[in-house]
Order: C-alpha cells, then structure tokens, then sequence
C-alpha cells in the first residue's frame, strides 16, 4: 500500500477536497478498471473525457479522484485533487508511485519523424551484445532484458512507461532505450522521467492531422530536449535544417552528427549494396548489415550514443558491424527466380523517398523497381497525393493499395492518392484495393532481378478495416506468393 500524498510530489495542484493522508490501492485512468481504494485519474481524451466517468470510478471503489474541475456533487469519505493537467499529473504520480523507475536506469530517449524503431532496437541489440542487461520500449516491442511484451503504441502510457521501467529496474537492467513520440511529448507521457540522453533524427510531413501545423509538430519534438537537465546529453543529426533548432537554449550536452555538414559525429558511405554499408565513421571504416543512406545516419546516431554512455571507440564500432536489421525495416527477401522483395514501414513521404532512393542508388536500372504503397485512413490526408507522387516519380511501376484504412473509405483514400500523379506517370500507376491482390500483381508483373518494394506496414500483422484488425503481414504474404509463383 501507497499513501497518497507521497506520489503526489511535483503535481500542480490548485486544490484539495478531502484527506491526502490515506492509503490507495493503485492508479488508473480507465473507470472500467478500478477496484476498492483505487485512485481515479479523470482524463481529457481526444476521443471521450475521463470527468465523465468520475461516477462510474466512485461506484467501483474508487477512494480519490484526481480531475481538472470537481465534479458537482462530491461524496463524503472521498478524496479529490484539482489539477492543472490531468495528463501531466498520471505522468507523475506514476512515476512516484513505482519509485521513481528511471532514476535508476540509464534512459535514452530518441525522437524523430524516422528512425526512433531502428535506433532504440538497435542500442538494445548493441548494448546486449556488449554484456549489459538492457530494456527497449519501441513501437515494435518492449524488451525487459530478454522478456519480450507486446507493443501497443509508440510511446505508452504513463502508467505503463513506469510499470516497465520498474520491472527494468528490478531485473537489474543499466539502460533503457525508448521512443518517444511526439504524441508522448505533447500529452505529458514522459514528465517525471530522468533521462540521461536524448536524440534527434529528423523532421518531415507526418502526423499534420494531430498537430495542425508542421511548426507546432517541430516545438513538440524540441519540448523534448528542453526538459533534458544539465546532466544529460543530446544527440542531434545536423543535417536536418531543424537538428540545431532542437539544441535552442537547451542545459544538456550538445553533440552533433551528420553525413553532409561538420559535426561531432561525421560519416562517409564507402560502399552501398544490398549485402550492407561500408561506412567510415570518424575515419574508422566499418562494414555493417544495414542498408542505405537512412541507416547510414541510423548507424551514426547509435555510434555516438554508444561512445557517449561510455563505451570505447573500437568495441562500439565492433558491435556495430554486427547488428541486424530491426522487423519491418528494409527486410528483403531474394525468390529462386531471383526477384528482392523489400518490405519496409515507410509511411511518411520522407521515409518512403528515402527508400526509393536508396534502391535506386543500388540497382542497375536494368531492372524494374515495382511499389506497392497505400496510406492509412483517418489519419494525415494531405500527404497521400505527396507520397503517390515520390513512389510514381521513382518506381518503374507502382500499385496503390489500403494500408489500415480503419473508419475511411477506400476509394476515397485511392482516389486522395492518385491526385499526386503527374501526368507524365499515369501510366505507370494502377490502383487495387485489396493489398493482397496488390502484392500479388507485383509478384506477377516481376521478372527475374526485377525489385518489389511493398512500403507503409513494415512489421504490423494486421489490416485495419472499419475499425475490426485482420491478420495481414507483408513479409509473410509476398513469400508465400513468390513461392506459389515459383512453383
């Protein structure tokens, strides 16, 4: 048992109805899940508002509720706690509830239009490699040391941030290395925890739908490294004209990388195949499993982070070298009729002409590069036309398709996507709504050396449809379907 004034230390509180000197069970935010002597965090969702369940809580158990504005009839024997941010408040009193979790773990935040998944994965792989017990919390899974659970969102929820991070804690781990998105940052997800490092990979068009402006979305991402304390570094790639934005009147260490502009951290691509990069880092060459420029500055990142939580400058390029490529990130397959399908999680127009580009620097151009591309449904929709005109621009031939069209319709998601054709394209484009067929036409109108590149779901299993998920995994159904091909 807890007693609740101790977890409610850094909170803004403009008032208190009722007793801070009691026990509480534990904290929730979802009425449905309270039991007796719960406290109750009453949310302001972009869907539905937690004060409306204030009763509901009280009538499963509930002993204090924690609101932005009291309720009209307040029952006796509760406790209720009027804040500023109801967000910010979970934020802290989770992390004091469990002890403050990440006080006693080295966390590494990275945040970024693309590359947090890689980066984050790949300090895990690295720094396990190395000997340390690790934890991950990535979009694709959350590790404590080796116990693997299930990934429900970039950046979970406060409650659930600290939950892992004191089972990282507990087992022992020395680092945490987490994404962190900007929907983390702006819902306060992330107060209350003691980074050691934050990183910077990049800004481009994505996630306009919630954040309205690009400027808005950037500020976001720097409120990041403006609550990083003196003690802690940054990691910033420079190339990106908003990678000094990020350091603006910030305490923590500035460190600098880039392929193109002086910096801390310099690399130079030797060589780029599809066996893997032959980089030269700080003038040390090192030849990694990884693809493309993308990954060049993945690489980078990781190496000065490696370098800035102390490891030495030779057994972090020696791990280096060693790292495989994380689930949905430029996973290729090559068919015994020689056809490479990549499937990749390019979303973002930036990301999808990143990977475009990249097979484009390494093919012959004897060969065709088909795209297979959706987008998703309510989600972002002005940068459906931009991403069908990158793929139509820099593919031989391109498919669009559904990616997760959820409540949209997927005609209408099509029909958004093909306005970005050029005129000198529409030739090379069909549209076919059902993704298995999409991928399936590529694998039929592929020759041998030909290349598929099938973009937007990387390592998602499933198809959102009308709000009901579907299995549906890209990797598995292109295998399946040069197999069946083959035969």
């Amino acid at each position: 048992m807890k007693i609740l004034k101790d977890i409610l230390y850094k909170v803004a509180i403009e008032a208190v109805k009722g007793v801070t000197d009691v026990a509480i069970n534990k904290i929730e935010f979802d009425s449905r899940k309270i039991e007796l002597n719960d406290v109750f965090v009453a949310i302001r969702g972009t869907l539905s508002d937690g004060h409306t369940f204030i009763d509901k809580a009280l009538s499963q158990g509930a002993t204090v509720i924690i609101c932005e504005e009291f309720p009209e009839v307040i029952v006796n024997g509760v406790t209720y706690i009027k804040v500023v941010n109801s967000n910010e408040a979970l934020a802290f009193i989770s992390s004091n509830y469990y002890d403050n979790p990440s006080s006693n773990l080295r966390l590494v935040g990275v945040t970024g239009t693309n590359g947090k998944t890689t980066i984050a994965s790949l300090l895990y792989q690295l720094f396990k490699a190395a000997g340390y017990k690790v934890g991950l919390l990535s979009t694709v899974e959350i590790l404590v040391d080796e116990v693997n659970y299930k990934a429900t969102h970039t950046t979970p929820d406060s409650l659930m941030i600290n939950y892992y991070l004191n089972e990282m804690a507990e087992t022992g781990c020395e680092f945490c290395f987490m994404e962190v998105s900007s929907h983390g940052i702006h819902q306060k997800r992330t107060e209350g925890l003691h980074f050691q490092g934050g990183i910077f990979t990049n800004l481009s068009h994505d996630h306009l739908d919630y954040h309205k402006t690009f400027a808005e979305y950037r500020d976001v991402k720097k409120a990041f490294f403006d609550g990083l304390p003196k003690t802690a570094f940054a990691i910033s790639n420079v190339d990106d004209k908003n990678g000094t934005i990020m350091f603006q009147n910030i305490r923590a260490k500035k460190v600098t990388y880039a392929l193109k502009s002086y910096a801390d951290y310099r690399a130079q691509i030797l060589e780029n195949q599809f066996t893997g990069l032959l980089l030269k880092i700080n003038n040390n060459e090192v030849w990694t499993k990884l693809i493309g420029s993308f990954n060049a500055y993945n690489l980078l990142a990781i190496y000065a982070t490696a370098i800035e939580l102390g490891l030495e400058e030779q057994e972090a390029l020696r791990l280096l070298s060693s790292l495989e490529s994380v689930s949905g990130r430029f996973q290729y397959i090559i068919s015994e009729q020689k056809i490479t399908a990549i499937v990749d999680y390019a979303h973002t127009p930036d990301a999808l002409e990143n990977v475009l580009n990249t097979i484009g620097d390494i093919r012959t151009q004897n060969e065709q590069l088909i795209t297979v591309v959706g987008c998703g449904g309510d989600r972002d929709k002005t940068k459906r036309p931009i991403m069908a005109q990158i793929a139509s621009e820099l593919s031989t031939k391109v498919i669009f398709t559904s990616d997760n069209p959820r409540t949209e319709d997927q005609e209408l998601i099509l029909q958004d996507m093909e306005k970005g054709v050029e005129p000198q394209n529409y030739k090379k484009t069909v549209s076919i709504l059902d993704r298995k067929q999409a991928i399936k036409t590529a694998c039929q109108m592929a020759n041998p050396n030909d290349i598929i590149l099938i973009a937007g779901k990387g390592h998602e299993t499933y198809q959102e449809i009308n709000g009901v998920r579907h299995h549906f995994d890209d990797l598995e159904t292109v295998i399946e379907l040069l197999e069946k091909l083959n035969k």
